[in-house]
Parts: structure tokens; C-alpha cells; sequence
């Protein structure tokens, strides 16, 4: 894989994470696959610094998606997700923090901490 160009890997890794998202359930699947989309755009033209972390976060999810799904996807796989450490939480931008609200809203349906549902 050496050989591709920086181009083609990240559409490698584009690709393969919107096939892994179609052994999600319905309702993250949609979520999931507007967020990937929205990321790799806002990525696209960033510096080869944060080119390099963005790809191994990204990297790192489609290992973890891919083992959460196994071969039979996710209702014989482990459960869905990942809960993120505090020194990980404290490492992203407050841009990042309201983009991690915003889905965490999208997947529970809540609009507040007080537990009340939409």
C-alpha cells in the first residue's frame, strides 16, 4: 500500500469507513455516515501535521469498527463504541467538544443533561 499516493490512501480509508458504516444499525448508520462526510470535507486542504493524526484517529476507528462488527455484523459482534477517557476528552478543540454534543444528541435523542427525551 506503500506505493498508492497520499490521495488515493485517504480515499482508500473514505471508502472503507462508509462500507463498515453499512453493518450499523439504520439510525447510526445515518448519523455515522453525515459525520464521516463532513469530516473528511473539512479535512481536505488542513496541514500535513494534522493530516497525519486525522488519518490515524480515522485508522484506528475502522480497526475498532471492523472488530465491534465482525464477520456477521453487529448483532453477533461486540457491543458499538467506545467510551473516551478524560485526557482524550481534554485534547479536543471546542469545536470538536459541540461536534461530539451534537452526535451524542443525534444518537440518544436528548436534548439536555437532565435526562428529559426530545
Amino acid at each position: 500500500m506503500s506505493n498508492l499516493s497520499h490521495v488515493q490512501r485517504v480515499r482508500i480509508l473514505y471508502k472503507t469507513i462508509l462500507r463498515l458504516h453499512r453493518g450499523l444499525p439504520a439510525e447510526i448508520q445515518a448519523v455515522g455516515t453525515s459525520y464521516v462526510q463532513d469530516e473528511f470535507r473539512r479535512h481536505k486542504n488542513c496541514d500535513e501535521a494534522t493530516t497525519a493524526i486525522f488519518l490515524k484517529e480515522w485508522t484506528e476507528y475502522a480497526i475498532m469498527l471492523t472488530k465491534q462488527l465482525g464477520l456477521k455484523g453487529p448483532h453477533t459482534a461486540k457491543p458499538l463504541g467506545k467510551n473516551l477517557k478524560k485526557e482524550d476528552l481534554d485534547k479536543f478543540r471546542n469545536e470538536q467538544m459541540y461536534q461530539l454534543y451534537e452526535l451524542m444528541i443525534a444518537a440518544t435523542g436528548k436534548t439536555n443533561n437532565d435526562g428529559e427525551d426530545k
